[in-house]
């Protein structure tokens, strides 16, 4: 390792053996977020130290990926099969395996900066290791740790009879933490800088595709390329669809968009794609559900309920395969190149990407290139496609098969000559989406293999630096070309609570234990106030928990906060739109009210009006008086029954079998307080005596067709009235 850069292994131990040689027994493994983890190697360090107390491994990474387990007998009994027909080949991470178990060693500390939301609630070593930093900010504070060696998954291919190595899903983080490292290890710092090849990953290009001397070492065995974590769908319920279709109303046709994972953010996708395919049905929702009476003046100066011309450009950390529906139905379709000039005309609308005579000139008149052209103007020329290729540029002369032009266009001949023969037809190497990393469901890999190179191209994987900030991290992204590309930025992220004040809650309680993690969230936030047409919106399900246990999200004040109150802007939950942004505090409490579950809306008035931030005479409005769960169900009811709204709208991995028993124990669920001794009608279970044949298909998939314990026995019976509720059997 010590040699030219990288030294290859087909072993993960090896690799390993020579790391710990060049740096020592502290190990500080910066590994990327979600799909990237270069899991053997993981695992091989791992199992290193566990061996060798006198080793010091820090974990520094975020969102350690796990199969599903399931918390009860029921869920597991569920999930199992699932579990084993999706993840058969999946390589787990031993330490997140010890770390359930409560066997991580006291030389192995795990540390986090977002983690699936909820996983690791009253997990002590997490919640005590967990560090909260912005997204654009996690490589600098890996580097504070004294990280000293990166390692990640890649894949490989030749261009242009060259060997590259694709970062694929996450080139976020390690694009600048890479190039810091090696700073640091001119001034002494000894460093280790691993790749693992994995050909199962889809090989997408932007600033993803690194020369081999990127790494020390690769890592490269067939025995490697295993199968990628396939996040499960969840599925859309009727809150979810609400949200969505409020949000996408919101979006510019010409604008751009960001989205993160979840069944909010499918279900934007979703409302998009209906607005565009479907728009008739869509505008007829929006005025059946009161949507346009009650926000039609926001809709109207924000967004539109039209279906999409130009189209709208994705700029997102995050590329989930909502993108790909949205490009599928042409509602990503908005064109952006990464040159200040020719997006600058492309806004002014003095070219398109169909290039012309005006197309070059408009770039002499702007400065995009000299008047005589250097061997770098020709490149940028070539490059974009304002040349065609099969040029040459040879001694400050243009070849172009048996004719050459001297590069000199301040003299009209050559000029003339240079349009007549050079130019190209269309614009190349347009982007439809910059992203920083992905992950999602096994098709969405799938789906970016097939691709075509040409329609991988236009996804364009980059930096967390250049798509979650403005700020100029590097020339070739200058500040002012993300202005230009981002115009109309819609900034669409989910949160688990909002009070009157406008303050957001998204990755942490109250008594302090972390749910998540800041993630990008406060990045966009701010993104879309610097922006001059910015705007950010964010989800809240208006409430959580069913029943007796219902409880609001929105709420007078709370204990920890994620955006502060000064960054309002949209709030969207299931019952409408709260427009925050430079409001007075009454104002911003009565468009909160206005979408707060009906349930509770008198109660939080009444603490607002004690705490003196409402006139008293203050009453909601009648039109607003209706938030209830029952109505929604009402409202969506028709249109599902035209095929509309349906649970899976994107696919799913269940069977047909496991949906309908998935839908049953969801039910049965939320009807548990206290375990299986406190389910609301278990007596009436406990009555069943027969077996249904219609229940038998699904107790078999359950394994408790023949039950051989009084523990499934009532597992049994509970399956079978769960079943019975929801009238599947």
């Amino acid at each position: 390792m010590e040699n030219k850069r990288p030294v290859y292994y087909q072993s993960a131990e090896q690799c390993v053996e020579d790391v710990i040689k060049k740096v020592g027994k502290r190990i500080v493994l910066g590994l990327p977020l979600g799909l990237g983890k270069p899991n053997q190697f993981a695992n091989a360090v791992y199992q290193r130290a566990k061996a060798d107390p006198s080793i010091q491994l820090i974990l520094c990474t975020a969102l350690s990926l796990e199969k599903p387990k399931g918390a009860s007998d029921l869920e597991k009994k569920f999930l199992g099969p699932f579990v084993e027909r999706l993840f058969d080949g999946y390589v787990e991470l031993d330490y997140m395996l010890d770390l359930r178990a409560g066997k991580l060693p006291k030389n192995v500390e795990l540390r986090e900066f977002y983690a699936k939301a909820g996983s690791y609630l009253y997990v002590d070593h997490t919640q005590q290791n967990y560090i909260s930093s912005n997204y654009t900010h996690a490589w600098r504070d890996s580097l504070d740790s004294g990280v000293n060696v990166i390692a990640q998954m890649v894949c490989k291919r030749e261009i242009d009879g060259e060997l590259r190595y694709s970062m694929s899903c996450n080139p976020e983080v390690s694009l600048d933490i890479a190039p810091a490292m090696r700073e640091l290890e001119k001034q002494g710092r000894k460093i280790a800088i691993i790749a693992q090849v994995n050909q199962n990953l889809p090989f997408m290009y932007g600033d993803a595709v690194v020369t081999p001397d990127t790494f020390d070492a690769v890592i490269d065995t067939p025995d490697y390329y295993t199968r990628l974590f396939g996040a499960p769908k969840m599925s859309i319920t009727t809150p979810d669809y609400m949200i969505g279709l409020l949000a996408s109303t919101l979006i510019k046709d010409g604008g751009t968009l960001q989205i993160g994972i979840g069944s909010l953010g499918d279900a934007l996708c979703y409302g998009l794609r209906m607005r565009h395919e479907h728009n008739a049905e869509y505008k007829r929702i929006l005025g059946d559900t009161g949507i346009l009476d009650k926000f039609g003046l926001v809709i109207e100066r924000v967004g539109g309920v039209d279906a999409f011309d130009e189209g709208i450009l994705g700029s997102t950390e995050m590329l989930v395969d909502g993108y790909l529906h949205l490009i599928k139905s042409g509602v990503v379709k908005r064109k952006t190149y990464n040159n200040v000039h020719i997006q600058r005309l492309l806004n002014e609308k003095k070219i398109t990407d169909v290039v012309t005579p005006d197309t070059f000139s408009y770039l002499i008149e702007a400065g995009a290139v000299n008047p005589v052209l250097t061997e770098k103007d020709f490149k940028f020329l070539t490059e974009f496609g304002i040349f065609r290729q099969g040029l040459k540029f040879e001694d400050g002369h243009i070849q172009t098969g048996d004719l050459t032009i001297p590069a000199d266009l301040t003299k009209p001949a050559n000029r003339d000559r240079v349009v007549a023969r050079c130019l190209g037809t269309r614009l190349k190497n347009e982007v439809l989406i910059h992203a920083g990393f992905f992950l999602g469901p096994e098709g969405f890999y799938q789906a970016l293999n097939d691709m075509t190179e040409q329609e991988r191209k236009k996804i364009f994987m980059t930096s967390v630096l250049n798509v979650n900030q403005l700020y100029g991290n590097n020339p070739y992204y200058s500040e002012e070309l993300k202005v230009l590309q981002r115009r109309h930025s819609r900034f669409v992220n989910a949160c688990l609570m909002v009070t009157l004040s406008g303050a957001v809650v998204s990755d942490g309680l109250e008594n302090g234990q972390v749910v998540s993690g800041v993630g990008g969230q406060y990045n966009f936030v701010s993104q879309a106030h610097a922006l001059p047409d910015g705007r950010s919106i964010l989800m809240c399900k208006g409430v959580r928990g069913a029943g007796k246990q219902a409880a609001s999200n929105i709420v007078f004040n709370y204990g920890h906060i994620t955006i502060p109150r000064h960054l309002r802007d949209f709030v969207i939950t299931e019952y409408g739109i709260a427009d925050l942004r430079g409001r007075m505090d009454k104002e911003v409490i009565a468009q909160l009210l206005n979408i707060t579950d009906s349930r509770f809306q008198e109660e939080l008035l009444e603490k607002a009006k004690k705490a003196r931030k409402i006139p008293q005479d203050y009453k909601i409005p009648d039109q607003f008086k209706n938030n209830y769960p029952q109505r929604l169900e009402e409202e969506l009811a028709p249109y599902k029954k035209k095929g509309f709204f349906e649970p899976f709208p994107f696919g799913t991995d269940f069977t047909p079998e496991e949906l309908v028993i998935g839908k049953a124990l969801k039910w049965l669920k939320g009807q548990m307080t206290e375990g299986l001794t406190k389910v609301k009608g278990l007596g009436k279970a406990m009555t069943i005596r027969t077996v249904p044949e219609a229940a038998k298909p699904y107790l078999k998939r359950m394994q408790l067709e023949h039950p051989d314990s009084a523990k499934e026995k009532i597992m049994q019976k509970l399956v079978i009235y769960a079943l019975s509720a929801q009238g599947s059997i």
